[in-house]
């Protein structure tokens, strides 16, 4: 699931990208943003159809083993345990999946070999001859070779990554988020109902996270010039081109949250902007951002334009 720290890249690669272009159009600018956002559950679900179809290419493989010129006894009776994997039933049939997959259009077998290329790999494994030498087909034994495929073959895929790659443009950033979506929806997965299962939601409390997104990327844009001067007046002694961007941008945002969101601590804003400093700006950028939000931030508190709810949110 997306957690705070996700959203605030969410809006931090789309207030880059604002700045970017020349269009500049709040609307579009925010759906831009939520689709980004929804790109994560897509890929999320474009992941547990892939599942569900290896299960299905056991009965086309068991086809093409039958059609041989000289079927052996082994081909002519092929083990279809894998077809009947009681996980990958129950999530086939699960409502919410199958609006999923309708509403994404996902279709793998379009392109059949990358499903055909991850079944051969399943099959000359020991794990999966494991599998189906054991007689146990419990639900919860099924969840077994679903996470061996997931984890040991499919995500060691080099053809099904550049897949995923040349569909979802933050495949790199987004890539971790899917794969825990994933994993519990394996683990959440507990009953043979498929009516009673959920899906892996986006978030946590969705409605209140999408507010929080929302807000912070339109605020961020909104007060873009009032936060601007709250930069520039703490950098005197620095050439505006000497600046990078993405540690403005980083420093805006940090002074929004500390300006238009009451519940959040102050400390936890700037450990959060510092700490996105590190993986998405240069070396030196966490210092000379922590540098000037303390001086701004002193600003802030003296002038006392920053208004926490609770004890404890405002640092003294």
């Amino acid at each position: 699931m997306l957690n705070r720290r996700h959203l605030r890249i969410k809006a931090l690669q789309n207030i880059f990208a604002w700045h970017m272009t020349d269009k500049r159009d709040v609307t579009s600018a925010k759906k831009a943003l939520m689709e980004s956002i929804d790109n994560v559950y897509e890929m999320y679900i474009w992941m547990l159809s892939l599942l569900v179809e290896v299960t299905e290419y056991t009965d086309i493989d068991a086809s093409e083993r039958a059609g041989k010129h000289l079927p052996t006894v082994e081909d002519l009776n092929p083990n279809l345990k894998l077809l009947n994997n009681k996980f990958a039933v129950v999530l086939k049939k699960n409502p919410d999946f199958i609006a999923a997959v309708n509403k994404y259009k996902i279709n793998w077998m379009s392109d059949p070999e990358f499903v055909k290329a991850i079944f051969n790999s399943l099959k000359a494994s020991p794990e999966y001859l494991a599998y189906l030498a054991d007689e146990n087909n419990s639900l919860e034994e099924s969840k077994s070779i679903i996470k061996f495929v997931f984890r040991k073959v499919i995500l060691k895929s080099h053809n099904i990554i550049q897949a995923f790659e040349d569909k979802f443009i933050n495949w790199s950033v987004d890539k971790e988020v899917m794969q825990g979506m994933v994993a519990k929806s394996i683990k959440n997965f507990t009953s043979e109902d498929p009516f009673v299962n959920k899906l892996t939601p986006i978030s946590q409390d969705w409605e209140e996270d999408s507010k929080f997104v929302e807000d912070l990327f339109i605020y961020t844009l909104k007060n873009d010039k009032e936060y601007q001067v709250y930069i520039a007046d703490r950098t005197k002694n620095w050439e505006s081109e000497r600046i990078a961007l993405m540690d403005t941008i980083l420093m805006k945002m940090a002074i929004c949250e500390l300006l238009n969101f009451p519940s959040i601590p102050v400390k936890v804003t700037i450990n959060e902007y510092l700490d996105l400093s590190k993986d998405y700006s240069t070396p030196k950028s966490n210092s000379f951002i922590n540098g000037i939000l303390d001086k701004i931030m002193g600003d802030l508190k003296r002038n006392n334009s920053i208004k926490k709810i609770g004890r404890g949110l405002i640092e003294e």
